[in-house]
């Protein structure tokens, strides 16, 4: 009893020691001041490692104590050397979870993703929140939570918007008709940036093309650049509702449809048929 009792204090100071140590190092590394991407790194790191040393406290502890009776590792002997197919199919049913749990070490110290990086998967978009042996936390922009095996990101493509530099850009389309004064859009866009969006632009890019012409609009795209994807996203919705009120000031730049009819009343007016325009408004 005494040994047993000993053991089961010893792998709770392990326990112990190890979660203390961890928050130590997070602490001391924010104390310092260093670069926020780092601080999510070696707290992702630390989280998986911590993961892992609980396991192998729980697993050593538990051996410690069977390893004390004689009937119960008497037992166990006989089973490991008389059960050499039970020991392959034990071995076949856990080697996907070795396998995950493996992806998880090796996720922790390539890091293609870190705790607090937005990152889009599966066409959502959302933040790592939190990272385990096996799946991974990501908190969409509706607060709802994503869970997401652990090997998906080893595997698969993804969008990781905070991997390097945070900044990005974004851009914004619209549809106007051919008498479009393409001047005014871009006078209109340097007012937005300069006088309404300075907290969102970083002043570095902006852009405002004709990207495509049909029969009936021609497609102006607007290119935009900020310090974060947050940033962008607001930057972009601001300058639509803008382009929304230069429009409504100017109805006439939007999208019109035009039709061409033509009628004759003899065999050589439908030869030479006259013809008559028509315009329809598409609001």
């Amino acid at each position: 009893m005494v040994r047993s009792a000993v053991i089961i204090a010893v792998a709770w100071f392990l326990r112990r020691f190890v979660n203390r140590s961890s928050s130590y190092v997070q602490g001391l590394a924010a104390l310092e001041g260093q670069d926020p991407a780092r601080i999510r790194g070696l707290r992702t790191q630390l989280t998986v490692l911590n993961r892992v040393a609980e396991i192998a406290i729980y697993v050593v502890g538990a051996a410690l104590l069977l390893m004390q009776f004689d009937f119960v590792r008497h037992v166990g002997v006989s089973l490991l050397a008389s059960a050499g197919i039970a020991g392959l199919v034990i071995g076949f049913a856990a080697q996907r979870s070795m396998s995950t749990i493996l992806a998880g070490i090796q996720l922790s110290f390539t890091q293609p993703i870190r705790i607090g990086d937005t990152v889009v998967v599966e066409n959502e978009n959302g933040v790592i929140e939190e990272i385990t042996l096996t799946y991974v936390v990501v908190r969409t922009w509706d607060l709802r939570r994503l869970i997401v095996p652990i090997t998906y990101f080893l595997e698969k493509p993804f969008q990781n918007w905070s991997k390097g530099s945070p900044e990005t850009l974004g851009a914004v389309t619209l549809a106007v008709d051919h008498l479009a004064d393409i001047d005014a859009f871009r006078a209109e866009l340097r007012h937005i940036l300069e006088q309404e969006a300075r907290p969102l632009w970083d002043g570095k890019v902006q852009d405002l093309k004709v990207t495509e012409v049909t029969d009936t609009t021609i497609t102006l795209r607007i290119l935009l650049s900020s310090g974060d994807p947050e940033a962008n996203w607001n930057l972009r919705c601001l300058v639509r509702e803008r382009m929304l009120r230069l429009l409504q000031k100017h109805p006439q730049w939007l999208p019109t449809s035009r039709a061409e009819t033509r009628t004759g009343n003899s065999s050589q007016d439908a030869a030479r048929p006259q013809s008559t325009e028509s315009e329809v408004k598409r609001i």
